[in-house]
């Protein structure tokens, strides 16, 4: 197995091509992008791999998680949730199957007695998700920025040294067709291209 060295890992969870789904990935690219992080700090796009980030949580002493969930509030609102609250708030008004997977992962690192001590999801109230291909609608994209900042605040608490970026000293967490700007600016107009599925079957569906 990898040896994995973080105490604190900080995580973004769910799926890029969903529109407000990609919300937990982006915030997790935000602060990279805008903090150097000393070693003991792992910052990951832990996109929709459920259990394969078991070994990083079992690591963890503390964690972070960003994740679009469906709390029933206004669309585009915040909400902090701790420590052993998490694990429901993950499984409440599922919303795709990496909230279960993630879950379950919580669940299995308890069960190993390597749960992290202390756990802090940042939860964004999705406005959109049924759009293949799309981005995050303005409500939640505006919300990254607020994000990050509880975020950041969180590890100086924890005795993080957050070190801001400059100009010169960049990192990209995914590709550059995947990071925000070259994924917004790559999209085909609705015209062009289906959000909800394939127009042939579409079609097919509105006869039946």
């Amino acid at each position: 197995m990898e040896d994995f060295k973080h105490e604190i890992l900080v995580l973004g969870i769910g799926n890029l091509l969903w529109a407000d789904e990609g919300f937990g990935v982006r915030c997790a690219e935000a602060l990279a992008e805008a903090y150097q992080l000393p070693p003991e700090v792992l910052v990951m796009d832990g996109g929709t791999q459920g259990l394969y980030l078991l070994p990083y949580v079992q690591q963890a002493k503390r964690m972070i998680v960003f994740d679009a969930i469906d709390y029933g509030l206004e669309p585009g609102a915040l909400r902090l949730v701790e420590n052993d609250q998490v694990p429901r708030f993950m499984g409440v008004k599922k919303m795709s199957l990496h909230q279960t997977g993630f879950q379950e992962v919580i669940c299995a690192a308890g069960l190993t007695g390597r749960c992290p001590d202390e756990m802090l999801l940042v939860g964004v109230q999705p406005v959109e998700l049924e759009d293949y291909g799309g981005s995050l609608r303005p409500a939640v994209k505006a919300r990254i920025p607020e994000a990050v900042a509880i975020a950041a605040e969180r590890l100086r608490q924890w005795g993080v040294v957050l070190t801001p970026r400059t100009a010169h000293d960049t990192v990209d967490m995914n590709a550059a067709p995947l990071g925000m700007d070259g994924y917004e600016a790559g999209r085909p107009s609705a015209d062009a291209a289906c959000r909800v599925g394939d127009d042939r079957f579409l079609s097919l569906r509105e006869t039946d």
